[in-house]
């Protein structure tokens, strides 16, 4: 407790709050000055609550504070008896409340303003079920509940941008080199301007470069779009294939179902549940029951020795075999070995114990099951949430196996075909290099032979004229090619060029008229802003002097109220002090001698009367006392004289004693010396 004030204190005393509290001004506040500070602590919190509980009522105070701790998630200690005790001592400000209260708040200062904060966008306003059958009610329900979740997720991301922000410094780092790659951009514009003014109608070649990278970008923009509906068909093709196949599984099943096997099947069921409900479940509620009440009375009965517990085990142990007795006893004075009733309530307990057996085992399946369903359930949705697709059913599951069957047949066809083209691959491979050896061997004897008639290099002269001819002939196809694909480029893209004018010139009309129709509304919105800033003042100007007006009725009505207060209390002193002299003047008047001895004024006449007697005795004796007062000292000042008078005496007695036996040792030791 004392750490926690510790804490408590220093939280106090640093900001916002600086208190300047130390641990004995701390514990010495009073219940309205420590509900003040909580009140103070929670308007830290939420500002709302940033007020003076002195302007409130304590009913009001109290409510305010609960419902504040509930939004933060506050929980008292204890039980719900304490619950009530802890609502009490915030009422009253005690301090074994208020303490623990104030060293939660100040443990956890920041989350607990994030939560206040999200508490006034969050906490949803609870629309009665009848409200909501009106259309526009639900409509704004509904928008109020999406704006709800919309907030949430800009929160979400708010706070995942202040987690993963990045520095100034790298941001100015990225500001700088982004600016630098910007003017080396600009330069590089620059330089591509100035390279394509040289070139003729380069404005239009640039109109047309335009339009064709827009109509790039557009055609990219559409290439998505195709994709991304081709996916969405593709799942709608597979969600229509599993609709198909769950439709076909339900048409199965009700074709192969009969209404007597329906019937049956409900007869069964009912007939499970009846002997749970009639048998089992009252069974075992009964066995609880007695199983309970023994636990109780063992709970119930004071703690037991070791000898006690002996001396029980005896007992229970001459209780079984007396039991013993008396069965065996009954089974020979009651069932003969002829009677047949024995057998027959054998079999109906083995079939009863078997009966129990089975219910078990199928309460335990039924239970499995429901908990294998919910199992399957949050796996598929999972999957789903994943991305993945659902679990297959049993037709599905074939489909599949059979797919992958013939998916391995043709693998292994395919494999075989692969087997024989490599094989035909290396015999061509081999065919190859001996066709390579021979075509050697034919060049070095045409070589030898060119060099023998004094024409050597003429056959390599020869094939690389030839291949100059054929790339000559290659390249100039390839250029006439490119000449007539760009002059069909440039008719298309004019082509395309005038038909997006002709197609744009309505939509251009029309934003003319729209652009025309939103500077009027802009203007007009201009002026009724105008007018409403100027009503919005208007009225904030009557608002705070209405304020001002309602903040002194308000005092007047409290001053009112505690001198109507006042008046009240000093009427009801009035009337009871009326009320009083009515029963002394009622008394005083009866004739009745008891009636009138009871009375006020009888009971102070007598005492007056004893008092006065009183006086009159201790008055005399007074009297007394001062006539012999002189007399009296004279007396006690002759004892006091006659006292020291034999004190002296004694004194004289004492010193003479002790002188006359000083003298007879003396004597007696002159005495001794003569002898001597």
């Amino acid at each position: 407790m004392g750490d926690q004030i510790q804490f408590i204190v220093e939280k106090l005393n640093q900001e916002p709050f600086r208190k300047n509290y130390n641990l004995i001004s701390f514990d010495s506040l009073e219940s309205l000055q420590l509900l003040q500070l909580l009140s103070d602590v929670l308007g830290e919190i939420d500002p709302k609550h940033a007020v003076d509980i002195r302007e409130e009522l304590p009913e009001q105070t109290a409510k305010r504070m609960l419902h504040l701790l509930g939004i933060l998630k506050y929980k008292p200690p204890g039980t719900v008896s304490d619950l009530s005790a802890f609502r009490q001592g915030l009422v009253t400000g005690s301090k074994a409340v208020i303490h623990p209260v104030l060293h939660w708040l100040l443990q956890r200062t920041s989350e607990l303003r994030t939560r206040a904060y999200l508490a006034r966008f969050l906490v949803k306003l609870e629309v009665p079920a009848e409200f909501l059958q009106d259309d526009t009610v639900a409509d704004l329900n509904k928008q109020y509940e999406e704006l709800m979740e919309a907030f949430k997720n800009l929160h979400k991301e708010h706070e995942q941008l202040k987690i993963s922000g990045l520095s100034t410094a790298e941001i100015r780092r990225d500001i700088s080199a982004m600016e630098e790659e910007k003017d080396q951009l600009a330069k590089r514009v620059e330089r591509l301007k100035k390279r394509v003014e040289t070139v003729q109608n380069h404005q239009r070649m640039l109109e047309i470069a335009r339009q064709l990278r827009s109509e790039k970008e557009r055609e990219e923009s559409l290439a998505q779009q195709k994709q991304e509906q081709k996916s969405q068909l593709f799942h709608v093709e597979q969600r229509l294939q599993r609709a198909q196949v769950q439709l076909k599984e339900m048409q199965h099943v009700v074709a192969d179902s009969k209404p007597e096997s329906l019937m049956k099947k409900l007869e069964e069921e009912i007939n499970f549940n009846s002997y749970l409900v009639t048998e089992k479940i009252p069974s075992e509620m009964e066995s609880k029951k007695t199983s309970v009440y023994y636990l109780e009375k063992v709970v119930a009965e004071p703690a037991m020795t070791q000898a006690d517990l002996t001396a029980l085990e005896s007992e229970l142990d001459e209780v079984n075999a007396q039991m013993n007795q008396l069965i065996e006893k009954r089974m020979i004075t009651y069932e003969p070995t002829d009677s047949k009733f024995s057998m027959y309530r054998q079999q109906a307990s083995i079939i009863s114990r078997k009966k129990e057996a089975k219910a078990e085992e199928l309460q335990a399946a039924k239970e499995e099951l429901s908990s294998l369903e919910r199992q399957r359930e949050q796996k598929s949705s999972q999957a789903h949430k994943l991305g993945g697709s659902e679990v297959l059913t049993e037709d599905e599951f074939k489909q599949y196996v059979s797919k992958l069957r013939s998916k391995n047949t043709f693998y292994k066809k395919k494999r075989q075909e692969i087997a024989e083209i490599t094989a035909e691959y290396g015999i061509l491979q081999r065919t190859e290099e001996l066709l390579r050896q021979r075509h050697e061997a034919i060049q070095q004897q045409l070589q030898a032979t060119e060099e023998k008639k004094g024409i050597s290099g003429y056959s390599y002269t020869q094939e690389e004229l030839e291949r100059v001819s054929a790339v000559k002939s290659e390249m100039d196809e390839v250029k006439g090619q490119t000449l007539d694909n760009m002059s069909e480029m440039v008719k298309k893209l004019n082509a395309m060029v005038t038909e997006k004018k002709a197609s744009l010139a309505p939509v251009i009309k029309e934003l003319r008229q729209l652009r025309q129709n939103c500077q009027e509304l802009t203007q007009e919105r201009d002026e009724k802003k105008i007018q409403y800033d100027s009503c919005v003042a208007g009225l904030e100007t009557n608002r705070s002097a209405l304020e001002q007006e309602v903040k002194g009725l308000l005092e007047e009505c409290a001053q009112e109220e505690s001198n109507y207060r006042y008046i009240n209390c000093m009427k009801r002193i009035l009337e009871m002090q009326l009320q009083r002299a009515k029963e002394e003047m009622k008394a005083y008047v009866s004739p009745d001698p008891q009636e009138r001895r009871r009375a006020v004024r009888e009971q102070y006449t007598r005492i007056i009367l004893e008092q006065e007697n009183l006086g009159k005795k201790l008055r005399e004796k007074q009297k007394v006392v001062r006539e012999s007062h002189g007399s009296n000292m004279k007396q006690i000042k002759m004892w006091q004289d006659f006292q020291q008078l034999m004190e002296c005496k004694r004194d004289c007695f004492l010193k003479q004693q002790n002188q006359a036996a000083i003298g007879q040792i003396i004597q007696e030791g002159g005495k001794d010396r003569l002898v001597l």
